[in-house]
């Protein structure tokens, strides 16, 4: 195995199957003290758009995989994968990877956590209405969804990011999965940036105030 002192993010393909055959490039991050303990948070990256394709350099242009290739420590595994080219987040995918890690790696199943932005921000809330019960907490930033969907969710805890001038996805994308949870009764924070556009994304992934409220989601809370 490769020590994480010797790379930052260890450049990986996963071939597996789910409901259809899946291929995904991904990049792997493991935390310094990864072979000290017995589990680890894992958390689960997903870009936007423009980062599509088959080159995982551009996975590191934002988010957490670029604050990691920039040096940041994190107390997670952290799996960033990167969608095909001409193609969205599939959550059957994102179970397969998120199983085959499971099965492969250190990961503390009580909190495993979601984000992405824009295209990933969708992903992300694609995902959390697929497998709400095995997530322990998601931050979809400047995305979109499905407010019947996110009705159905349950207590997952969602924190949602958006700027208020944004006229790539349009706040209302989120303001409408926002207003479904509430609703529905669940867990809910949500952050509008007053003078931002689409990137929503980088103030909110150098606030280490997010990571902290990861860490304090498990799904043992929800019991």
């Amino acid at each position: 195995m490769i020590k994480n002192s010797e790379t930052k993010q260890i450049p990986k393909t996963f071939i597996g199957k789910y409901e259809k055959p899946v291929k995904l490039n991904y990049l792997l991050y493991l935390p310094k003290d990864y072979e000290q303990k017995e589990k680890h948070p894992l958390m689960l990256f997903l870009h936007g758009a423009g980062e599509r394709g088959d080159n995982l350099d551009l996975v590191k242009v934002h988010g957490p995989a670029r604050l990691v290739n920039e040096g940041k420590d994190f107390p997670f595994i952290i799996v960033s994968p990167q969608c095909p080219l001409n193609k969205r987040w599939e959550p059957a995918d994102l179970i397969a990877l998120l199983d085959y890690i499971i099965a492969n790696y250190k990961v503390d199943e009580n909190r495993i956590y979601v984000t992405g932005l824009s295209m990933g921000g969708n992903g992300t809330w694609k995902l959390a209405a697929e497998i709400p019960e095995r997530l322990a907490g998601i931050i979809p930033i400047c995305g979109w969804g499905d407010p019947f969907a996110a009705a159905m969710m349950g207590k997952l805890p969602v924190w949602v990011f958006h700027g208020a001038k944004d006229v790539v996805v349009p706040i209302s994308s989120s303001e409408a999965m926002v207003e479904s949870i509430k609703r529905a009764g669940g867990d809910v924070k949500f952050t509008i940036y007053p003078e931002a556009n689409h990137d929503s994304w980088t103030e909110t992934y150098n606030n280490p105030e997010i990571y902290e409220w990861l860490l304090s989601q498990s799904l043992d809370k929800r019991k």
